[in-house]
């Protein structure tokens, strides 16, 4: 890897806190940084390519948001399966989070979603994957406390 310029020192450590809540976040972080929003993007990009960056998250703070109850509910979707029950949930509202994951938890359950809703009954969103997908084969590890959310810092 390359040395990072002090413009790509102050992207990456403006990256580490919560991005601002407007229109174009990342024009607004290249314009901090004294780069325009596709030399930025560039330099994410290169990051990924050479296993530096992994990802760029988002963390839902659903409380503040008006959530009271959420759940992780885990599925054993057959070998094949994953992509078109993954597309089907992430498009559903209330699903915050659909990702696969290798090596399945259990050995069985590979693909991961997480729920919220404003009142206390998962029990139908549920109900409503399960039939979209033609798969009752899940788990419900539901959350009983939040805990604190941080990201690594670096610089």
């Amino acid at each position: 890897m390359r040395t990072l310029t002090t413009q790509e020192k102050k992207a990456a450590s403006i990256l580490q806190r919560d991005l601002p809540l407007i229109s174009k976040p990342f024009a607004a972080v290249a314009d901090d940084c004294g780069l325009n929003a596709g030399q930025l993007i560039r330099f994410l990009r290169d990051l990924s390519k050479n296993g530096v960056l992994r990802k760029i998250g988002a963390i839902l703070r659903h409380q503040n948001a008006g959530y009271r109850k959420n759940a992780l509910v885990v599925w054993s979707v057959p070998p094949g399966d994953e992509q078109v029950a993954g597309r089907a949930f992430a498009a559903l509202p209330f699903v915050s989070h659909c990702y696969e994951r290798e090596p399945p938890f259990q050995e069985k359950y590979n693909l991961f979603t997480m729920l919220h809703a404003q009142d206390n009954d998962l029990s139908v969103l549920i109900d409503t994957m399960a039939q979209l997908i033609g798969n009752s084969d899940y788990l419900i590890l539901e959350s009983l406390q939040e805990y604190k959310k941080t990201s690594p810092e670096y610089f």
